[in-house]
């Protein structure tokens, strides 16, 4: 017999639990009131010829409870009914008190840097992370059933944004900025026009992004192609004016510089507000919009001269950065950039080719943009190329009722984990064990994701009009239901995995780089990936396979790991989980062979991934990543650099950072010890767990920096 525990877990069942928890009960009453051996065997026995092959602990303890009532054992069953109902209250008590108190006092360490965008010192922080502790408190004893609260604490699934599930909040869309600025909006009761001018339409759309990132959870991505037709707006208006002025005193080509002139200007004024709006704005959730700009050029476009021109400015600026306090360039971390290689720059003698040497200078040196091939997206997403919601999720291909696809104006509505690794560490080599166990807790994941999708349910456009109202998703009418968005494909949700790395090694004892662990990892991504497409054919809701779902996750589902089942080789003993499907960093493996391999287990995780190569300081040999850039754009959809430098965000400066006489790491040239305003990148991987790192020197340096 299975016993199903409240975490939804099957365990073996154990008579020697119902005895124990029996005598204890048994040692708080006096004379006839104890039970005999006997009738405690009499108990077990009863349960055990019942026969059936799965029973739920709390039916279980419903019986004996019953038992005890029929032997007359009455104080014996009251302290056993209330020993169960103590437990359950320690299950259900609010926690929220410890650790509110210890962000006001700055003490709960791990709530303070969980967001390294969130500064939490500051009030307004503050007021944000005191509410999302209010809203996790309440998901895990009240609104999430117990099993998928329990589930989540022991690291069998992980149930992102608990902190905002207290709302009907969705989790990361892509805005259909175009119809905002082609047809006009709505903020804070006032209606804002279409732009007359590229200027305008820059503020604007800064506007629109923060109002969207106030009432959502995760990232949005806006389409910069959007902006052409504003530039051409600016170019005509100048053009006429010049012309009302000079026509009959100037040349057509004095004209025509003249306007080219005003329109640089405007062009570098607009990207400019674009940057330092999104970087100065702070959003009700505390921090700077996370917000992704999708860098796109469609040869269809009858703008697209002019959004090469965007483009080429952006990079400009961010190649430069973002001034600090200090009045040095820094790299700002919004708005991320995402730059899409085609045909025509793809390095291979394209139009456009200018642009994307410009886009690997900048990678070179501000980490910034990641890179999309736009030849292996078509290949995956029925020959569309599209922006992904945020900087990861991407959507599934949507017809409208015209049959045209539609992306903007999409949404995710959340994300459940899985955490692969532990259900290796408990099923071992028993392939047959394990793939019964994985069955069980996809179904617990699909449980815990129509929790998410029931809490949008009736959910009405009122709740946020800039979203559902005015055109960031819809344009609903007011009060009306947003639950035909939620069904039918229009919007996903998310099942993401970490670690198919570790739960190969720990059911096939090889690393999925190899023949054998390949083709269980295969098998068990088709695995995961005909699970979702199952759930969409049988719900009509966009359930979708995620990878990347999050950092974070890989050291919280291995720390939870490693003090349930202790240190075990190359799995818990490291500190963290790779993400999704990634390879170990380390592993012997080049960037190319990285990034062919990853590219097959993208084309699964359609809901979304990225892959990541890690390069040294690139800035003085921009052939070699130009190289690499090539090789994306034939060999993989989505891949970013982590660039090998050191850089210190006080100063500028961008040699080695030191570690001082004090153990601390420290910018040689303005002493800066603040971890989080300085990048600390790993001169040999010699990871130690926990947070250490040896970096070639005579002790274990602790650096908890947000770049590592």
């Amino acid at each position: 017999m299975k016993v199903i525990k409240r975490d939804g877990r099957a365990v073996d069942y154990d008579k020697g639990k119902i005895q124990i928890a029996i005598e204890k009960a048994n040692e708080e009453v006096n004379g006839k009131q104890k039970v005999a051996k006997e009738e405690i065997n009499e108990i077990i026995n009863y349960i055990e010829e019942l026969d059936k092959k799965r029973m739920l602990v709390e039916d279980i303890q419903d019986i004996i409870e019953q038992k005890l009532m029929d032997l007359k054992k009455f104080d014996l069953a009251k302290k056993y009914i209330v020993y169960r109902y103590n437990r359950a209250l320690v299950r259900k008590q609010n926690t929220t008190d410890e650790s509110i108190l210890g962000l006001i006092k700055t003490t709960n360490k791990e709530l303070m840097e969980e967001n390294s965008n969130k500064n939490a010192i500051i009030a307004s922080t503050q007021r944000d992370l005191i509410a999302g502790e209010v809203s996790k408190d309440l998901t895990k004893r009240i609104l999430l059933p117990e099993k998928i609260s329990k589930a989540h604490e022991e690291g069998v699934l992980h149930f992102h944004d608990a902190d905002y599930f207290l709302q009907p909040i969705f989790n990361c869309c892509l805005i259909n900025i175009e119809d905002m600025l082609d047809n006009g909006t709505v903020m804070n009761g006032k209606m804002i026009e279409s732009p007359k001018s590229f200027q305008v339409a820059c503020t604007v759309m800064t506007q629109i992004i923060a109002a969207v990132a106030s009432s959502q959870y995760g990232g949005q991505s806006v389409d910069i192609s959007r902006l052409g037709k504003y530039l051409r707006k600016s170019y005509d208006k100048f053009r006429q004016e010049i012309e009302e002025e000079y026509k009959d005193k100037l040349s057509e080509d004095i004209i025509e510089n003249l306007t080219q002139k005003r329109l640089k200007a405007e062009l570098s004024a607009g990207v400019q507000t674009i940057q330092y709006q999104i970087n100065t704005l702070m959003t009700t959730n505390g921090q700077s919009p996370f917000v992704t700009i999708f860098l796109n050029l469609d040869e269809k476009d009858p703008y697209i001269k002019e959004n090469a021109m965007i483009i080429e400015e952006i990079l400009n600026q961010r190649l430069q950065g973002i001034k600090n306090e200090k009045g040095v360039y820094i790299t700002p971390a919004f708005p991320k950039l995402i730059y899409v290689l085609d045909e025509h720059n793809c390095l291979k003698g394209g139009k456009y080719d200018y642009l994307t040497k410009l886009a690997v200078k900048c990678s070179a040196k501000r980490f910034y943009p990641d890179y999309i091939s736009a030849k292996k997206m078509r290949e995956n997403y029925e020959g569309n190329v599209f922006s992904p919601m945020g900087c990861r999720s991407f959507l599934a291909p949507w017809k409208d009722e015209n049959g045209n696809y539609k992306f903007e104006g999409r949404f995710n509505q959340g994300v459940v984990s899985i955490n692969l690794p532990q259900i290796g560490i408990i099923s071992g080599k028993d392939e047959d064990k394990f793939w019964k166990l994985l069955d069980e807790r996809l179904e617990l994941c699909f449980e815990a994701l129509m929790c998410r999708h029931y809490a949008l349910l009736g959910t009405t456009s009122d709740i946020s009009p800039i979203h559902w109202r005015y055109g960031a998703i819809a344009r609903l009418k007011q009060g009306e239901k947003i639950d035909k968005l939620l069904k039918g494909g229009y919007s996903t949700i998310s099942l993401g995995y970490i670690g198919l790395y570790e739960v190969t090694k720990l059911v096939k004892g090889v690393s999925h780089t190899t023949k054998e662990g390949h083709d269980f990892a295969l098998r068990l991504m088709k695995k995961l990936r005909a699970t979702t497409d199952k759930w969409k054919k049988e719900t009509n809701i966009g359930f979708a396979l995620y990878g990347t779902p999050a950092e974070s996750l890989c050291y919280r589902f291995a720390k939870i790991d490693k003090e349930r089942f202790g240190i075990i080789e190359d799995i818990t003993d490291k500190g963290y989980y790779t993400n999704s499907y990634h390879v170990d960093v380390r592993e012997k493996i080049d960037a190319f062979e990285k990034l062919k391999f990853e590219s097959e287990f993208q084309q699964i995780s359609s809901g979304g991934a990225i892959s990541y190569i890690e390069v040294p300081n690139m800035t003085k040999n921009l052939e070699a990543l130009e190289n690499v850039v090539k090789f994306i754009y034939d060999n993989i959809q989505y891949a970013e650099f982590n660039t090998k430098s050191d850089y210190c965000h006080i100063c500028g400066f961008d040699g080695e950072i030191i570690i001082n006489d004090d153990n601390e790491w420290e910018c040689p040239n303005c002493g800066n010890k603040d971890h989080s305003k300085m990048n600390v990148t790993r001169r040999t991987c010699g990871y130690l767990g926990e947070n250490f790192w040896n970096a070639g020197k005579t002790k274990e340096i602790k650096a908890r920096t947000l770049h590592l």
